[in-house]
């Protein structure tokens, strides 16, 4: 510390006016650059104006090696019209600088050409001067490029000398750190943030490497594209051609920032596939891993050892009972299993035997309708024989036409008669059977719409001789409705009183639809179904095909002539027949097109609950 000169402040004349405190000493530390120059000046004996002349002069001359020398027949091969073009750093002798220059020295080299170079200058000097494409025109633009914060931004992010390639991820290891290291060097010139990780050497740490990566896998880039814009919307004649023009350059901008990305982005994964750091750090996770899982196993390994050798004559005793146990119920399994696929097979040939006889015999009839009828006959006998029926019943028709015929009609028969019981037990029963009956379904949860519409179509969809009929109805309304969980003695329960009770109600029922469909049919419609005294020989049209014709449906149910006519026109015109369908409804007069396909696909899927719902059955 110093004790500051008094002899700064003294004054020709000095007053004092009231009461003032004392003066005292006070010491202030040597800092700051205004105090350097003054000690510079001091020391120097220089005053004011010539330090700061001479430390003017003294820039002057230290900043002349970093421009270029001045090139008079470069800057006259230039055009001004295309001063876009231009490299404009060269321009102003500023090449070996270019985005490291400062300000000061685009205003230095800028002074230098405006005195080599301005006409006023060379017309002094006597050199020729062109009056409207002077070049100098090309020094002022590049000057107003790079003078401008903004501009000069938008013009070093398409440096003409930028190199915008990047290395492939196939390097090798020894050239690894050579070939990357200089290109993350030139585009670290990009980066918004100021403080950018280096690259780092063979030996860097994990830390090291990952920060690396980490700040470039989330690059900002500051490179902007809008000195390539192909239109100035300042050119735009009025305010919406220069929103389009704008809206065309934002356009382009954004695609070529996009690869910008994508090229940043393709150089960081080629250098993070080829980094041998990577891949050694990978390595060493591997192998700590590894050696992990080894100690990991080891240890369980060695405890289970111990805990086998305390228990060993415990686990003994108790392994022998259990692999008894197995045996025994292995042997009992594969018994059942066996005599199981022994059945399944027997049935399985029996059935198909008698499918095949009866194909032989024709099904016993010449006319469609009745062998159809025999069809449905021989499928009702196969779900309701059991094996040893079906074997007999087999074995008689081996015999002759005539013996396996009376066979076949005797079984059907007696199934007929079988499924005309459990009708009548249904209609009537004894009163003791029905009270408890009635009894056991009124104790439960009262039957929902939904549930005895499943019933009444499970009773129409697994007829009377279905093996555990009533298990299977149970099943299909529990599976269409998960939340109803009837029991087959409750669905017999309520099936009896259904017939029972509601067969009045039903066809009031049936009556009233065909009523309602008959009233819905238009004036015009029926009078067109009438026919006429002049034209006799018209047809006349019953009201279902009256229906068909005003609203292109018949809503009445189907009846079984109508379904037998179905069936064969099904089999008249098979699948892939050119407009089947339109065919096979000209053969029903009382159900449309679209009566037929409905009717096809309610088939299809009872057919398919059917099966779902037999299943089912067999499995519980």
């Amino acid at each position: 510390m110093t004790q500051i000169d008094d002899s700064l402040f003294e004054f020709d004349e000095s007053s004092v006016e009231g009461n003032v405190a004392a003066l005292t000493c006070c010491n202030y530390a040597r800092a700051g650059h205004w105090y350097e120059a003054y000690s510079r000046r001091r020391n120097r004996h220089h005053t004011l104006s010539t330090s700061s002349r001479a430390s003017s002069e003294s820039e002057s001359d230290d900043s002349d090696a970093d421009f270029d020398e001045d090139n008079e027949d470069f800057l006259r091969t230039l055009d001004p019209k295309e001063w876009k073009d231009q490299d404009h750093y060269i321009v102003l002798g500023l090449s070996k600088l270019r985005y490291r220059a400062t300000a000061a020295q685009i205003r230095n080299a800028y002074k230098k050409k405006v005195l080599l170079h301005h006409p006023d200058k060379r017309k002094a000097a006597g050199k020729s001067v062109q009056k409207d494409d002077d070049y100098f025109t090309n020094i002022t633009k590049a000057y107003e490029m790079l003078n401008n914060s903004v501009t000069r931004k938008a013009y070093d992010s398409v440096d003409p000398q930028f190199d915008n390639s990047i290395p492939g991820e196939k390097v090798a290891a020894d050239k690894f750190i050579e070939t990357f290291a200089p290109v993350f060097e030139r585009n670290a010139r990009w980066s918004k943030s100021k403080r950018v990780p280096p690259f780092g050497t063979a030996d860097s740490s994990r830390d090291t490497v990952d920060e690396f990566y980490t700040f470039w896998f989330s690059f900002d880039s500051w490179r902007e594209f809008s000195y390539l814009d192909e239109e100035d919307k300042e050119k735009g004649s009025d305010r919406y051609e220069r929103r389009m023009i704008e809206q065309d350059n934002k356009r382009e901008r954004k695609e070529r920032k996009k690869e910008e990305n994508a090229r940043i982005r393709q150089l960081v994964e080629n250098a993070y596939n080829a980094d041998p750091r990577i891949q050694q750090f990978k390595q060493d996770d591997k192998e700590k891993k590894a050696a992990y899982k080894r100690a990991k196993q080891e240890a369980a390994k060695a405890k289970q050892e111990e805990e086998e050798r305390q228990k060993k004559e415990a686990e003994r005793r108790a392994q022998m009972e259990k692999e008894e146990q197995e045996r025994i119920a292995q042997e009992k399994a594969a018994a059942a299993k066996k005599e199981k696929e022994a059945i399944k097979n027997i049935q399985k040939k029996e059935r198909k035997y008698f499918r095949a006889r009866l194909k032989e015999f024709d099904y016993f009839a010449s006319d469609p309708t009745a062998k159809i009828q025999n069809m449905e006959e021989v499928e009702k006998l196969i779900e309701a024989l059991s094996i040893d029926c079906l074997k007999s019943l087999n074995v008689q028709l081996k015999q002759g036409k005539t013996e396996a015929e009376e066979a076949f009609k005797k079984e059907v028969q007696a199934l007929n008669l079988k499924i005309e019981a459990e009708k009548r037990e249904l209609l009537g029963g004894s009163s003791n059977k029905g009270d408890s009956s009635a009894s056991a379904s009124g104790s439960g949860k009262s039957w929902s719409t939904a549930e005895i519409q499943h019933l009444i179509k499970a009773v129409n969809l697994f007829p009377a001789g279905t093996n555990n009929r009533w298990d299977v109805v149970a099943s299909y309304i529990t599976q269409h409705l998960p939340t109803s969980r009837r029991s087959a003695k409750e669905v017999l329960a309520q099936a009896k009183k259904l017939q029972k009770d509601d067969t009045l109600q039903r066809k009031a029922a049936n009556d009233s639809a065909f009523d309602r469909a008959m009233n819905s049919s238009s004036t015009k419609a029926t009078a067109s179904a009438l026919p006429r005294q002049d034209d006799p020989s018209q047809r006349y049209m019953s009201p279902a095909e009256a229906i068909v014709v005003e609203t292109g449906a018949n809503p009445l149910p189907w009846t079984a002539a109508e379904q037998k006519l179905f069936e064969q026109a099904l089999r008249t015109y098979p699948s892939g027949t050119a407009e089947r369908w339109d065919k096979i409804a000209s053969c029903l007069p009382t159900r449309s097109k679209k009566d037929c396909m409905a009717r096809f696909k309610e088939l299809a899927e009872a057919v398919k609950a059917k099966k779902a719902a037999a299943e089912a059955a067999k499995r519980k």
